[in-house]
């Protein structure tokens, strides 16, 4: 199938933002932030922007039902039509510039080919599993991804278009995804106060228990092959698992209990970076592991309320792209990284 498209030139001066961050001390390096509003339906809830090789930035609309892209050198936005009742809720860009997107209404996984608008589509072997929600590619080229209400975890093998699927307990909701350097998955069980991992040869799944039972991990992030980070959501803070001991460390984010931490990433100074979406503006704040603090915070300014969902490292140009309710997308620009005498 071939998709339609529609192209919306913005200026830059209209499309784009530019983010104060609060100073710092005189001569200290500072990341900036800078949004993008989108010329499409402010309900649409724009989310998941993903850096292509080319420079393009893909985003889906999940309640517009739709696949865009922006070009950030000129804030033109391209938009996709796409079968109808899929809702996209996560999209990533392959190595070959690939599009994949997660038919979250739909049960199904799409291909789309940025050149020709062709479509690809992977359905659920279950019916039940209806709502693809986060995914993530490993380095074979295959696709790992969560199903949130359907409490399933799932593997698309590119080479065979099969898809193997793994059922969670009941309630646990399967939500962000992250892979190791082996390739090993791991998930927040976000109806939980669990982390789950799949072993990729024996389809084994453990889980790891946070200490404390309020907790519901939302995104995570990997640090080192032993290292999750995750955001408490219900509690508002940033913890680290150690998954060789089971060792938890937590640390309180800036604005506290209610900070609802939601998106997160790393970039290749180390630091952990979290939206807080509990605050009025929106927050983005960088955790230092090796200082044990938060070093930068970021507000991000919205024309009404916001929630940052989803936010992706492009270690191509240094920058932390994030999708956000209030029709933005928008991105941080790291701080350049220290000078080493």
């Amino acid at each position: 199938m071939r998709s339609l498209c529609i192209t919306v030139s913005m200026s830059l001066a209209v499309a784009a933002s530019v983010i104060a961050q609060a100073p710092r001390q005189a001569g200290t390096a500072r990341s900036d932030a800078k949004t993008w509003t989108t010329p499409f339906d402010s309900k649409a809830r724009v989310r998941d922007p993903y850096a292509a090789p080319d420079g393009k930035v893909w985003f889906v609309g999940q309640e517009g039902n739709f696949v865009a892209r922006l070009d950030p050198n000129t804030g033109e936005f391209k938009k996709f039509t796409i079968d109808e009742g899929t809702n996209p809720h996560n999209l990533v860009v392959d190595k070959q510039g690939t599009v994949w997107y997660t038919g979250n209404r739909n049960g199904r996984i799409v291909k789309l080919d940025p050149a020709t608008g062709k479509l690809t589509t992977f359905k659920m072997p279950d019916a039940a599993v209806k709502d693809p929600h986060t995914m993530i590619f490993d380095e074979h080229g295959d696709a790992w991804f969560t199903a949130q209400n359907s409490g399933y975890v799932g593997r698309l093998t590119r080479a065979s278009g099969d898809i193997k699927l793994w059922k969670m307990p009941d309630g646990t909701r399967p939500y962000g995804i992250k892979l190791d350097s082996k390739g090993r998955p791991y998930f927040d069980l976000f109806g939980t106060n669990k982390i789950g991992t799949i072993d990729p040869k024996t389809g084994e799944v453990r889980e790891y228990t946070l200490p404390n039972q309020r907790a519901r991990p939302r995104r995570i992030e990997i640090t080192d092959d032993q290292t999750i980070w995750y955001g408490d959501y219900t509690r508002g803070y940033l913890g680290k698992l150690n998954t060789q001991t089971g060792a938890v460390e937590e640390y309180l984010l800036p604005s506290g209990a209610g900070s609802l931490p939601y998106g997160m990433s790393t970039d290749d100074r180390g630091y952990i970076w979290v939206a807080e979406t509990g605050v009025q503006p929106n927050r983005l704040v960088a955790f230092d592991p090796r200082a044990r603090k938060f070093v930068e915070n970021i507000p991000v300014p919205a024309d009404g309320p916001n929630t940052i969902r989803h936010m992706q490292w492009d270690p191509k140009t240094r920058q932390i792209w994030f999708g956000a309710d209030a029709n933005q997308i928008g991105r941080i620009k790291v701080a350049p990284l220290p000078v080493v005498p």
